[in-house]
């Protein structure tokens, strides 16, 4: 059987044509996968808002950890010096105290690690005005596993989980 010029041209343009419907459902898929990765981030978002609002005001309500009271309570506090940059989701101060609170939804030993060698890496440096304060580091999350549980201690690393019927008629 002999190829033509004739069918060569045709299975050229049927190639094309495939690949440019191949293009054409690859471009829609695409925006389907961006709308299911911003909806699933948007997801995460608020359920990390709600625990750090969960967290937030209940220490507002009681400012204290650990047996020891606290002054201030500060929420979402960024600070930027000398090309560092962090954000603390919960601080707690007094007059020799400092509390650094990470919220998360669900913990991870990740999130520990994150606390200790960046969050608080960072903190030293951006805050030299508490160098003189007992440091505290603390994870809140409405999930911790025994793993969370183990490192936290090796770590010395409160925890902080939700408890009982916390509940406030605004």
């Amino acid at each position: 059987m002999m190829i033509t010029k004739e069918d060569l041209t045709q299975a050229i343009l049927d190639l094309k044509t495939s690949q440019s419907k191949t293009d054409e459902q690859m471009k829609k898929t695409d925006a389907r996968l961006d709308r299911v990765a911003k909806l699933v981030g948007n997801i995460s978002n608020n359920q990390g808002d709600i625990a750090e609002e969960f967290f937030y005001n209940s220490i507002k309500a009681k400012p204290s950890l650990n047996g020891i009271t606290y002054d201030f309570v500060d929420k979402n506090v960024t600070r930027n010096k000398n090309s560092i940059e962090d954000e603390y989701d919960i601080l707690m101060v007094n007059g020799k105290d400092i509390a650094i609170i990470e919220v998360k939804y669900k913990a991870h030993t990740k999130d520990i690690k994150r606390l200790i060698n960046e969050k608080y890496s960072n903190f030293k440096k951006l805050y030299l005005e508490y160098n003189t304060y007992n440091h505290h580091l603390a994870l809140a999350s409405f999930n911790i596993n025994d793993d969370v549980k183990k490192m936290a201690k090796e770590n010395n690393v409160l925890l902080l989980q939700r408890k009982g019927d916390l509940i406030e008629t605004i």
